[in-house]
């Protein structure tokens, strides 16, 4: 609520203002879902569309800020809400201290993020593309294993080695359906999974090393947050000044990409 208060209140809009309502979180799962739950208080309207969403894990931002720019174009003028949340601490389990379990603790952080979409004029960049591009075989890459005490995190294979190998191509085909190369984008702006992950971005998209500093900020400030993190990278770009056309990219169970290409803002 806090964070979906805030990103109203920079668009100069309140809770009454919202049409659709798009909520993204897989650390947990609440039926009535949480917009259901913050309607009174954020006094959303009775008529607000909702659209809760589970299961992206930390492609969710991405593919969440996609979600929502495609339910805008497709109703002009509508206010669409984004809204992820996710509290990846309730996934530590004292009751197995396996190494999965141990690196998921020392990376993961909770947080969460919003924005405000909606189509025409206005805001700091257009959305221009999007594409998804989800690897066979890759199931157990990560995710969650349910079980009757929780949660339990799934790394059965190293991820930074996998999206140093694999993430160029499945770019160059996703920029490619937008006649783009990986060459024409100003800036990625990438979900920091952690610091061998930001390595291996840098060394697949042919960064110079060092360039995702933002990335490196928000992993020292906040840990890894899961879906909210991506925005987290790319309000701290935004304020620093968004370059002419930008990449927003987040790796995520499936095992997944999920790219969000924006234009800067005339």
């Amino acid at each position: 609520m806090q964070a979906a208060s805030a990103a109203l209140a920079e668009a100069g809009l309140a809770g009454p203002d919202v049409d659709v309502i798009v909520t993204v979180s897989s650390t947990g799962i609440a039926t009535p879902s949480l917009e259901a739950r913050a309607m009174e208080r954020m006094k959303f309207r009775p008529d607000a569309a909702r659209v809760p969403v589970f299961g992206l894990g930390c492609a969710g931002g991405a593919t969440g800020l996609a979600l929502a720019a495609k339910l805008a174009a497709a109703t002009p003028g509508a206010i669409v809400l984004f809204v992820t949340v996710e509290l990846c601490s309730l996934a530590f389990r004292l009751d197995n201290l396996s190494k999965a379990d141990i690196v998921a603790t020392a990376l993961f952080g909770d947080g969460a993020a919003a924005c405000v979409v909606r189509a025409g004029e206005g805001g700091f960049a257009q959305v221009t593309g999007i594409a998804e591009h989800t690897w066979p075989a890759t199931l157990d890459v990560m995710g969650w294993r349910v079980e009757p005490t929780g949660l339990g995190v799934i790394f059965a294979r190293a991820i930074p080695p996998f999206a140093k190998t694999n993430l160029r191509p499945a770019m160059a085909s996703m920029l490619g359906g937008q006649n783009l190369e990986v060459e024409d984008i100003d800036r990625f702006i990438c979900h920091p999974g952690g610091v061998k992950v930001i390595e291996a971005l840098e060394l697949s998209l042919s960064i110079p090393q060092g360039g995702l500093d933002r990335e490196r900020e928000v992993l020292a400030d906040h840990g890894n947050m899961s879906a909210p993190t991506a925005l987290f990278v790319l309000d701290r770009v935004r304020r620093s000044g968004m370059p002419p056309r930008s990449v927003l990219t987040a790796l995520g169970p499936g095992f997944t990409a999920s790219t969000v290409t924006l234009d800067r803002a005339a």
